[in-house]
């Protein structure tokens, strides 16, 4: 009887173990990978051969056990493909917590979708999806996919780190190469506390790195690959959909671009260049010429994203975007360029990496296929004038902050060059407002306010214009939370896109703006220029931070109390002076009946060490206690 009892308890014991795997439990997860991350990576293993200039195989394995909801971020159960990129196998398996497969799901469970961007006209680039929805966390998901592309111009890039909130057990990877094809490599942040071991031969190169716990993203933190190890590669011999290139360095580069990309799209239709040089007329000075070159393209042309062609790098003819009217920032780059081309005015298709949140550099020592934007650069003298072509709106020689303070690549018929774009600094990027507003017996406000905005503010503010009533009404709300009951009576507008500076008047009232308390009103003078934003404060911080672009705002506001009230406490000025910025505030008094309010703020962009965050933290904190700081009238 013990013995039947006994063969039936290992025969149930064996089939529950049927499909398991000790090792994706997530009980084999230490307990330091488990603080702060929402995800693991258990197994990241990338192999890249690369047995020619026009062939490539990426063999990858990805094992991730996501510990809540937040982790399915991590989970990119995704692979791009397109007519030269061919996705030879892909496959995914689902464990749950203690490694017993849940389901397995072949190549036919993926979804084939388009990987248009909803702007794009024609697009050949495609990716297989799988929409996984857990059951019950935690889980662990292995994903496996074998690529072979004849694009050998685009190597991912490595980092140990897979994102904050997402620790690392062990992760690798290995680059098998032709030594003639000559592999390239960048290093960035290699020096930090991670440790990561290398091996590399004449043909050969690896990476890996074991248990790298999560880290939490801290407010003000530079990017995440300022912060990281990270590693890029090229080939300096590299094939682009089946065009053959060549980046040694970048005016090698910038030459074969030109040559293989470009100069065979140049030619504008004789009817148009009729029309250009009769709009030009007698006109001499080039930037005038571009002015209405730009405005002929603006009124012509939108913004549409084509991704075909060379790897979507090659622009339209510029011909076939005269004809049809339309671009992306590639073909309206080109055509803009084609056009100046015409009328004698020398321009330059500029590869940029684009982005409103950060600024992201090409790196000026490593010559590769970078960016994902173009813009157009005129040359002045010694200056340079950049153009965004994309837009219907946008000012001659305005790149606002979509690509400025940032290294970019000319593209000239003798070669590439980087240069860096504009940089706003804050005696740039200013916001003055001025006015005035009273209060009322009541504590009602009623006021008139202009605000001008400059440079990177005008940026923020020129859309206002082309918003509907209710959402201007809605944005000034928002902007004036600090201001309750808040009603706009008047809105009038002034764009100059000569001088970029946009202008806004308003006059505006708010019931109950001060607060009666026992017959006496209490409210913040400061009524329409306040910071209130203050950091996190960190009892350890761990990273830098940075302020990526600097500013100054200037504030002038005449206040006016009601007839027989007087003042009882009015708040002090004051002044700092700091490495961060400046900040000044008076309230001065012009008669028993009226105050006035200045203020400047100076904010600098700058890159600090941890050790003067919570010096930051305080010079912020006491900015917004002071710009809320009360007066108290009352009745005489």
């Amino acid at each position: 009887m013990d013995r039947i009892i006994l063969t039936l308890f290992f025969l149930i014991f064996s089939l529950s173990s049927f499909g398991q795997k000790s090792e994706y439990s997530t009980l084999n997860i230490p307990d330091s990978l488990k603080q702060n991350a929402n995800a693991v990576i258990r197994l990241s293993q990338i192999n890249v051969d690369i047995t020619s200039q026009k062939s490539m195989s990426i063999k990858s394995v990805q094992v991730t056990t996501v510990l809540n909801e937040l982790g399915l971020r991590n989970l990119d159960l995704y692979e791009s493909f397109n007519k030269n990129r061919r996705v030879i196998k892909i496959q995914s398996t689902a464990y749950d917590a203690l490694g017993k497969e849940l389901k397995s799901y072949k190549r036919k469970d993926f979804r084939d979708i388009s990987v248009a961007d909803g702007f794009s006209v024609f697009s050949d680039n495609r990716a297989l999806y799988l929409d996984y929805t857990p059951i019950t966390y935690p889980f662990t998901m292995v994903f496996e996919v074998e690529i072979e592309t004849s694009n050998t111009a685009f190597i991912a890039p490595w980092s140990p780190m897979d994102g904050y909130l997402v620790s690392t057990q062990s992760t690798s990877l290995t680059i098998n190469y032709k030594t003639e094809l000559i592999l390239k490599k960048k290093e960035i942040n290699f020096q930090s506390k991670y440790p990561i071991d290398k091996i590399e031969t004449a043909s050969s190169i690896s990476y890996s790195a074991k248990n790298l716990v999560a880290k939490k993203r801290e407010e003000l933190s530079p990017s995440f690959v300022d912060i990281f190890p990270i590693v890029y590669f090229a080939l300096e011999r590299f094939e682009l959909e089946n065009v053959e290139g060549m980046a040694s360095n970048w005016a090698e580069f910038g030459k074969w671009y030109y040559n293989s990309l470009l100069a065979d799209t140049e030619e504008i239709p004789a009817d148009t260049q009729v029309k250009i040089k009769q709009l030009i007329g007698t006109e001499k000075d080039p930037v005038e010429i571009a002015k209405i070159v730009y405005k002929y393209v603006q009124e012509k042309t939108r913004y549409v994203s084509i991704q075909v062609g060379i790897g979507g790098w090659k622009p339209m003819l510029a011909k076939d975007v005269d004809k049809l009217g339309y671009g992306d920032c590639k073909a309206l780059t080109n055509y803009t360029r084609c056009l100046l081309k015409t009328v004698g005015v020398s321009s330059y298709y500029t590869v940029v990496y684009a982005d409103h949140d950060e600024t992201k550099d090409l790196q000026n020592d490593f010559a590769s296929v970078q960016g994902n934007h173009v813009i157009l650069t005129l040359p002045v003298n010694k200056n340079l004038i950049w153009l965004e072509c994309t837009s219907q709106i946008q000012p001659f020689g305005f790149q606002g902050n979509f690509t400025d303070d940032r290294n970019v690549l000319l593209v000239k018929p003798e070669g590439g060059e980087i240069v860096k774009t504009k940089v706003f600094t804050e005696n740039d990027n200013i916001q003055i407002t001025t006015g005035n507003y009273n209060i009322t017996e009541n504590g009602d406000l009623k006021g008139k306010i202009q605000i001008i905005s400059k440079a990177l503010r005008y940026n923020n503010e020129f859309g206002k214009e082309r918003m509907s009533r209710e959402d201007q009404i809605k944005n000034y709300k928002e902007e004036y939370s600090n201001i309750n009951n808040l009603t706009i009576k008047k809105i009038n507008f002034n764009n100059n896109p000569k001088t970029i500076e946009f202008t806004e008047d308003l006059e505006l009232e708010a019931q109950g703006y001060a607060q009666n308390s026992g017959g006496k009103l209490l409210f913040a003078l400061n009524a329409f220029d306040q910071s209130s934003y203050v950091p996190k404060k960190y009892r350890t911080r761990e990273f830098p931070f940075e302020i990526d672009r600097g500013y100054t705002s200037e504030e002038n506001i005449e206040i006016g109390i009601p007839d027989g009230f007087i003042v009882e406490a009015k708040p002090n000025g004051l002044e700092l002076d700091t490495e961060f910025g400046y900040y000044k505030i008076e309230f001065i008094t012009l008669n028993p009946n009226k105050i006035q309010c200045k203020r400047k703020l100076i904010i600098k962009k700058g890159f600090y060490d941890k050790s003067k965050y919570e010096s930051y933290r305080k010079f912020k904190e006491t900015i917004a206690k002071t710009d809320n700081s009360k007066i108290v009238i009352t009745k005489a």
